[in-house]
């Protein structure tokens, strides 16, 4: 059975202290859905670029942008990693759940066209190893291919199990090394472990997760992520001494970094009081009417139709039914 050994330290506290904080502040800020959809956008691309360019794809985020935007006719493998990677995050954009088929589809989906349908979609059958990309050399040892089923299982019981006990951030940690060390896939074991981190970020708590590409702070510095999320030796030699804490710290270190990132990117947009207070009424209620908002402000019926009518152009909200029926709900 699974039992990662970690401590609770003042640093990984107060991390997780803070990504609570910022969470929520980005949580509730809302913004007009073609800036939100535009986010979204420029996000998925960032996460492609970064998620691809861990593993030595050269291309740069200016080629990626282009490539997603209109795909080339005749592509290459290096851009059809990256169309792959920006398709698997399209489809997860509604997805939260987890589960070893969801792990076993991403892989898939990411070597897609690039390595055989026998190692596609499937764990490795076949013992490998990892070298150093710096001296070539072996530097670690995974386990052996007919053990990774069960590991992997072991691992998502313990994420089940665990998932209302532990906090949402150091599991989805947790869950980062292990499929690392675990190293499941002949090929995409970097980039299914990333893509299914966002989706276990999303589905416990980060609802910023179409705006977030946390790749981008393990490819401001490849190398320093390689050497805190791997492993140096034997896997079996390893196993029971493997220490997540400074993993856990670099890792909620990147959550913070992407949070500010973002935060610092997204607009400013600051409603007028009694725009604030229609939001904050629907926000609360799930919709709002005319009489509901007649009862909240002392504004004609007039000007609040043009209040209605401003959230609506800016994409806070959408009108349902028409006549005395209308009501908004949340664009």
């Amino acid at each position: 059975m699974f039992s990662p050994k970690y401590t609770i330290t003042d640093k990984l506290l107060a991390n997780i202290r803070k990504i609570d904080q910022l969470t929520m502040q980005l949580n509730n800020r809302r913004f007009p859905n073609i800036v939100m959809a535009e986010f979204q956008k420029l996000a998925r691309a960032v996460s492609a670029y970064a998620s691809t360019s861990i593993e030595g794809n050269p291309l740069p985020l200016t080629e990626v942008k282009m490539i997603i935007k209109s795909r080339p006719l005749h592509i290459r493998d290096t851009e059809r990693e990256v169309l792959n990677y920006n398709k698997v995050l399209l489809k997860l954009d509604k997805h939260t759940d987890f589960s070893l088929d969801l792990i076993l589809n991403i892989q898939k989906q990411v070597t897609e066209g690039l390595i055989s349908e026998n190692d596609s979609g499937r764990f490795r059958n076949r013992p490998v190893v990892v070298n150093d990309p710096r001296s070539g050399k072996i530097a670690y040892i995974p386990p052996n291919e007919t053990d990774v089923p069960k590991l992997m299982k072991d691992l998502i019981n313990y994420i089940d199990i665990n998932e209302s006990k532990t906090d949402p951030f150091i599991l989805a940690g947790i869950f980062h090394k292990q499929c690392v060390i675990i190293h499941p896939f002949m090929d995409g074991n970097g980039r299914t472990t990333r893509l299914v981190t966002k989706v276990l970020l999303a589905k416990m708590k980060l609802d910023t997760f179409n705006l977030f590409s946390f790749e981008n702070y393990y490819n401001q510095n490849v190398t320093k992520y390689f050497q805190i999320v791997g492993e140096y030796g034997d896997y079996y030699e390893l196993a029971d001494q493997i220490d997540f804490t400074k993993w856990l710290e670099y890792f909620t270190d990147g959550l913070i970094d992407e949070l500010l990132r973002v935060e610092s990117l997204l607009p400013q947009t600051n409603l007028l009081p009694h725009l604030q207070q229609i939001m904050d009424f629907v926000a609360e209620n799930g919709r709002i009417a005319d009489r509901d908002y007649a009862k909240l402000t002392a504004r004609a019926r007039s000007t609040r139709a043009l209040d209605f009518k401003k959230l609506i152009l800016l994409g806070f909200l959408t009108r349902m039914s028409r006549g005395k029926a209308t009501y908004y709900v949340l664009g």
